[in-house]
Formats: structure tokens, sequence, C-alpha cells
């Protein structure tokens, strides 16, 4: 607590009066333009990683960075996907996995979370994820096949997203964008699912027509 109370006081002092600016122009609206879903890991800084100011990005965090099937049963994500996407009108959804999950670890070993029935309970979105890599592999274990399993499941979330209806109606008229990405904490790395390859590649090469595009507009 008194490293966060100290926080505070640098904000206050340091920080505020240099974007002042910026914070009053925030007061009263947002128009995030990208809705960044991750995992609620401490070690997992979104504007950090993307370097973006407040009100860029519109984030939900939970335990492995799950969104449940669309139901008739109201929860976090779903309300915050709802509104992100009908309300805030933003334009893209990244879901971004990270290694070393420890929620990925979970689903891999359902009987370590046992006493846990909460999470337990949670966890039980990523079983499609966790059925997939294990159909690969006569032996699978958690030490060897934590990354694949953090893949799949990106990619499963991303499939339960397309079930909810605000989402599903942004994508069928050409307004919202979904993408998978991995962080890679030791690193410092961010692979993006490349839906033409069918894999996970390094962002530059994910995006690399941005680059091109914005080349042209120099030009």
């Amino acid at each position: 607590m008194k490293n966060l109370i100290s926080g505070i006081k640098d904000f206050q002092t340091n920080f505020y009066p240099k974007d002042k600016a910026l914070f009053q122009e925030l007061a009263n609206k947002q128009e995030p333009e990208v809705m960044f879903l991750t995992c609620s890991d401490s070690r997992i800084d979104p504007t950090l990683i993307t370097q973006t100011e407040p009100g860029d990005l519109f984030i939900h965090r939970n335990a492995g960075n799950i969104v449940p099937p669309h139901s008739l049963a109201t929860g976090g994500v779903t309300a915050s996907v709802e509104f992100a996407v009908s309300v805030l009108g933003v334009k893209y959804i990244i879901l971004c996995g990270h290694t070393d999950c420890g929620a990925m670890k979970g689903a891999m070993q359902p009987e370590v979370t046992k006493s846990l029935p909460h999470v337990h309970a949670w966890l039980s979105h990523c079983y499609a994820a966790l059925a997939r890599v294990s159909a690969r592999h006569d032996d699978m274990n958690t030490e060897d096949h934590l990354h694949e399993m953090t893949e799949e499941n990106v990619l499963l979330q991303i499939k339960h997203l397309e079930t909810h209806p605000s989402v599903a109606q942004k994508m069928a008229t050409g307004d919202l964008e979904l993408h998978g990405w991995i962080y890679h904490i030791g690193t410092g790395e961010v692979t993006c699912y490349d839906p033409a390859s069918g894999k996970f590649i390094p962002v530059a090469d994910r995006y690399a027509f941005l680059h091109t595009d914005a080349e042209a507009v120099n030009s």
C-alpha cells in the first residue's frame, strides 16, 4: 500500500500536469477504437505493452482472458463486450493471452483446481482448447505443451466472442475485427494469429501491411 500511495502522489505531482489537457478532455467522454481483453495476471500491462495513452483502450481483464459463449446469463465479460461494441463502437477487439499463464496451467491440470470451485468452473470455458491440444499428443504435459494450450485458448475465446450478438452484427457489416495475440513476458515479444498461415507470427510480420500503407501515404 505504501508504494501505491506514493505512486498516486507522484502521478498527481509529476505526471498529471504534463497531460492535464488530455485528462480534462477525457473527463466526460471516452472514444476508444480498441477493446483489449486480456488476463488479470499482474505481469501484464496493456498500456505499457502497446505504449498507448489514457482513453485509447477499453480494457477488460479476467483469469485466463476468457470469453464465455453467449448465453442468457449476465456476466462481466458479456456486459463489457456488449458495451464496448454497441455503445462505444470499438473497431477492434484484441484478445491477448500470455506466456506462463496460471489459468492455462489450471485448465491443463483440472484436479489441481478442485478445491477452488469458482476457478474450476470458470476454466471449463477452456476445455475445448485443451481437447484440441490433447488430441495431438499421446503424452500431454503442462511443461511441454503450455504454449500450445495458450495459443489454442486465444483462438477458442475468439470463437466464443463471435457468438455474442453485438459482435456478430458488427462483424457482418465489416465494422469490427477480432485479433488474437500472445504476449511473451520474458522477451517483450508479441505474436499474433495470422489467418492466412494459421499460425502465430511476430507482430511486425502480421501487420506489415500497415507499414506499407503508411509508406504509400508519405511517398
